[in-house]
């Protein structure tokens, strides 16, 4: 029989942890603070067009979408989902996917890189935002 393997508590002490989730009062950011100090303020639009969902990203890293036409998109609400993720609906009708708190915080740490990117491929495919 295989033994289960379990983090130690060293290796969960080093992912992010949220600390506060807070959606601004016009729904077009969501702020999230980590326990580690980290606080990111991202923009509906930002994490709209990076979704972890398929539709989004594809099924292998070069089938990843540009997905245009998102600038006014708003948050329409926030759900948490167990101890790992909050579900993320958006005014536009994309609202199956769970952003985890792994993902919330690579989002924040390389917003400037993805967001740079993404308005590159916009540009190189003559789409606008």
């Amino acid at each position: 029989m295989k033994r289960a393997s379990f983090p130690t508590p060293s290796a969960m002490a080093e992912r992010p942890w949220p600390s506060e989730l807070r959606l601004s009062p016009d729904k077009a950011t969501f702020t999230v603070a980590f326990e580690n100090g980290d606080r990111f303020a991202l923009a509906a639009e930002y994490l709209r067009v990076e979704s972890p969902s398929a539709e989004v990203q594809g099924h292998a890293a070069d089938q990843k979408q540009i997905v245009p036409g998102k600038h006014g998109v708003k948050i329409a609400a926030l759900e948490p989902v167990g101890n790992y993720a909050v579900r993320i609906r958006f005014d536009d009708g994309h609202d199956t996917v769970l952003y985890s708190w792994d993902y919330l915080h690579e989002l924040g740490r390389d917003r400037n890189k993805k967001w740079a990117a993404y308005v590159r491929e916009l540009r190189i495919r003559k789409l606008e935002r």
